[in-house]
């Protein structure tokens, strides 16, 4: 917690009145059992407090200095703004993306998805999902450069992903790499206009008429590459001007995809690169769905539940940030693993994160794609 912005999180809380007549447990005592929760792999909220209460001396030098009730935490997630750990995580977001600034190119690279959480209807009827299941959806932008979730928005499960193209921060210079899911024409030609780059694979019915064509080596699976205009009743209004199709071969999977974009001066094979670099974001929610408590819920709330989410995604940022900061040569997982079980040992993360036996890192083939090996 050294690399804390605990200025900014004193005025984040004043500002949202998140202590407003609280005596003792207050929001930073909050945010420090959330992120014990997450980093100790705590499953419910008995856990957590049985856990704390039971450390004693340890707890009060970690910085909890009273013993913790469950329905004191329970109210405090229930009640206090969710929205305080939001604005905290923009702001660690931003700490973030300066360590992660000086690659230019991967850093104005972003992926845009969803993932739902699937969430019991009996518990939580204001997720409402289907007849006989409750989920919630996070949208995410993800910075390819760190892996880094500049965008999250949660909503219940039925809100349709086209619809978050109207929240995002459109950032002119930025490629924002989509599935087929996001595909609107008058959204994308509404970011075109705002200078925004994208990579978005096309639907089976496109009406088009080929402008132009651009030999292709068909050796890397490269079908077509052509510059055309839409000529759907609607389509060709929604987005008047000239766009770019690209077709490959995914090999391994045997699957033909067609790509469209607004980059016009860029080789085709970098453009299927763009669009395979998709596969990362699939890569963080399983990461983080796998490593952080956010399938199980402390509350049954809608701010308990927003809370936990934004808590742990600030354990996820803060981690991060340490692991850039001190250059630590091992992944992400293992510091997960290995703080679990550590996190209330006497020396340095430095001393915790030196021995050979974490630092030398697999060398042999795995059937896995490394997200965070950096």
């Amino acid at each position: 917690m050294d690399i804390f912005p605990k200025y900014e999180f004193r005025k984040i809380v004043n500002h949202h009145k998140g202590d407003y007549r609280v005596r003792q447990f207050k929001c930073w005592d909050q945010f420090l059992c959330m992120c014990f929760g997450q980093l100790t792999f705590r499953d419910s909220l008995r856990d957590l407090t049985s856990t704390l209460n039971a450390l004693g001396t340890r707890r009060y030098h970690m910085g909890i200095k009273q013993r913790v009730p469950l329905s004191t935490i329970s109210d405090a997630n229930a009640s206090r703004p969710w929205e305080i750990y939001q604005d905290l995580a923009v702001v660690l977001i931003a700490h973030a993306q300066e360590l992660y600034g000086k690659d230019e190119l991967t850093e104005s690279i972003k992926i845009l998805d969803s993932s739902t959480i699937d969430l019991c209807l009996s518990l939580f009827q204001w997720a409402e999902f289907r007849e006989h299941k409750a989920a919630i959806k996070l949208h995410t932008i993800m910075d390819l450069q760190g892996a880094i979730p500049t965008f999250i928005h949660i909503s219940d499960g039925k809100m349709h992903d086209v619809n978050i193209l109207d929240m995002i921060p459109i950032l002119a210079g930025s490629i924002y790499i989509m599935d087929r899911g996001y595909l609107d024409f008058e959204r994308l030609y509404h970011l075109h206009r705002q200078g925004g780059r994208f990579v978005i694979r096309a639907k089976k019915n496109l009406q088009f008429y080929r402008k132009s064509s651009t030999l292709v080596d068909s050796s890397g699976g490269l079908q077509c590459d052509q510059i055309i205009r839409l000529t759907g009743q609607k389509t060709k209004h929604r987005y008047p001007e000239f766009l770019r199709r690209v077709r490959l071969i995914d090999q391994e999977n045997h699957q033909d995809i067609v790509l469209l974009t607004n980059i016009i001066h860029c080789d085709a094979e970098q453009i299927a690169d763009y669009y395979k670099s998709r596969w990362q974001i699939e890569l963080f929610f399983k990461w983080i769905k796998q490593n952080l408590r956010i399938k199980a819920f402390y509350g049954q709330n809608i701010n308990a539940v927003k809370t936990q989410i934004w808590t742990a995604i600030c354990t996820y940022l803060i981690m991060i940030i340490c692991h850039r900061t001190n250059q630590f040569n091992v992944t992400l997982h293992t510091m997960m693993q290995v703080l679990s079980v550590a996190i209330l040992e006497r020396m340095t993360l430095k001393q915790l994160f030196s021995g050979e036996t974490l630092t030398q890192l697999e060398t042999h083939d795995r059937n896995q794609l490394g997200l965070f090996d950096f």
